[in-house]
């Protein structure tokens, strides 16, 4: 009886269709019999770096270029420029680190060669300004006279720079160091403006006042002259100290710049300016004479304390070299 058992179990078990056989056998059956296709290998590909980026770097362009037409800026930015030397100076253990300082830029422009060609470049700089205060709140404008004006007419103010590292910070939570020169003024709305005024930004850049030194205006002794002649205006310089007017106005003459028939009301013009001039000088100093008498020690010894630095980008193989072409005004 047991035997029989056996032989119904085994034949039980041979007649068992392939639905009946557990799912995981199917499986292995099948993977056992598929072909082995060889796959391609994908190279890997080499890793990308980008440099990280300095705490400072993008710091000169965000200081205004004061006094540079509108059309030009974007020449200015052609290069990448490198002012290290700046952000080392800022940065910890550097001359200016923990100072509170006022930037701004301007450009200088000179014919460099560079890779071979002889261009114009328009260099960038950078004028860092030492003050516990913001050292002026005006403009100075060059064109046919000067003109100081407020920088707020111009658009212009001194604003926090937020170094790269604190740009996630609240400003406020800040003890911020670092003040830069903006402008709001849009290049698109340009062309709404006056001539007049726009030209102005051309011929602009920050005025510095200091009570405690005497100013190029009390220094000069140097007369500016526009005579509205025929059919050209004359224009030149008469130096107080040096020039007499009688010999000043026929050197003109003899040159062809003035006519005879002009000497008389030229001189008088001359002498209108000189008197102007002197009257202007005048006031300046006792201006500055009041201001010192009524400025506390705390305010005059951060006058007296002022600094100026002056920065050119430093030399890399992607900008021209500026080294020799460097000077300190």
């Amino acid at each position: 009886m047991k035997s029989g058992s056996k032989r119904k179990a085994s034949q039980k078990e041979q007649s068992k269709s392939p639905e009946d056989l557990p799912k995981e056998s199917i499986k292995a059956s099948s993977r056992g019999k598929r072909a082995k296709v060889p796959v391609a290998r994908i190279p890997e590909s080499e890793p990308e770096y980008f440099p990280d980026k300095r705490n400072l770097e993008d710091l000169w362009k965000a200081a205004f270029p004061v006094g540079l037409e509108w059309d030009q800026l974007d020449k200015v930015y052609q290069f990448k420029w490198n002012f290290s030397n700046l952000e080392n100076a800022l940065e910890y253990n550097g001359e200016l680190h923990g100072k509170k300082v006022y930037l701004f830029g301007c450009t200088e422009t000179q014919l460099l060669r560079f890779k071979g060609d002889l261009k114009l470049i328009h260099i960038p700089v950078v004028v860092a300004v030492v003050s516990p205060f913001p050292p002026s709140d005006k403009i100075c404008v060059r064109m046919e006279t000067e003109e100081i004006i407020s920088m707020k007419q111009m658009k212009m103010d001194w604003v926090p720079y937020i170094p790269l590292k604190d740009r996630a910070s609240q400003v406020e939570r800040l003890k911020l160091k670092i003040f830069i020169l903006s402008c709001t003024q849009r290049r698109g709305a340009l062309r709404h403006l006056k001539l007049e005024h726009m030209k102005k930004y051309a011929y602009c850049k920050p005025y510095f006042y200091s009570p405690v030194k005497e100013d190029e205006l009390e220094q000069s002794r140097v007369v500016q002259i526009l005579y509205p002649a025929e059919p050209e205006p004359v224009f030149c310089e008469f130096d107080l100290e040096l020039d007499e007017l009688e010999e000043f106005t026929g050197d003109l003459i003899a040159k062809e710049l003035l006519s005879e028939d002009q000497k008389f009301t030229f001189k008088e013009f001359v002498k209108e300016k000189i008197r102007e001039a002197k009257k202007t000088k005048r006031e300046a100093k006792e201006a500055r004479k009041k201001a010192l008498e009524e400025m506390d020690e705390e305010n005059r010894a951060a006058f007296e304390n002022m600094r100026f630095y002056k920065f050119y980008p430093v030399q890399t193989p992607d900008t021209p070299d500026v080294y020799k072409v460097k000077v300190i005004f």
